[in-house]
């Protein structure tokens, strides 16, 4: 990993971060499972995990720290590491197909966070099925995300960052 893909991750982050903070008054809509996902298929799962775990780290620390941020990493950095594989599988995603992950991986993420209540209370299904609705917000919001996103930061990376390095799945 060199300084170039540091800084591409650094930027990645603030990203999802100040998205994370702008979209905060929607529930469980914001950007940071779509950017994942972008940087899964585009640098690899390795570095989608990375962007998960800084994403997560830094904006719970304005935002709030508590059990639920190791879920997170776990959920996002599952959903960074499947991305990553999922496009080593092929050549070019078609955007509909990532669309279509984004947008399960809303659920992914709200039944991964979901366990985090079985730890604590030993009830799992009456809190996954209540949160259902909020994850339906979240798998639209991701399959939003990644229809304005995708493009846009692909572009950017075939335009400045192919002679700087290889960043199609080099992890």
């Amino acid at each position: 990993m060199n300084t170039y893909k540091l800084t591409l991750l650094a930027l990645l982050a603030a990203l999802a971060i100040a998205g994370r903070l702008v979209f905060q008054i929607i529930p469980n809509v914001q950007p940071v499972t779509s950017l994942i996902i972008i940087c899964g298929i585009l640098l690899g799962p390795l570095s989608a995990f990375i962007l998960a775990i800084l994403t997560t780290f830094l904006s719970n620390m304005l935002l709030g720290m508590g059990i639920w941020t190791i879920w997170q990493i776990i959920s996002w950095g599952l959903i960074g590491l499947l991305s990553g594989i999922l496009s080593k599988f092929f050549k070019k995603l078609p955007l509909y197909v990532i669309v279509i992950f984004a947008f399960f991986s809303g659920y992914l993420y709200g039944f991964i966070i979901s366990l985090t209540t079985y730890q604590v209370t030993g009830h799992f299904w009456p809190y996954y099925v209540a949160g259902l609705p909020f994850d339906t917000s979240h798998a639209i919001g991701n399959a939003i995300f990644v229809i304005i996103f995708y493009p846009i930061i692909s572009s950017l990376m075939n335009k400045y960052a192919a002679n700087r390095f290889s960043f199609r799945n080099t992890n």
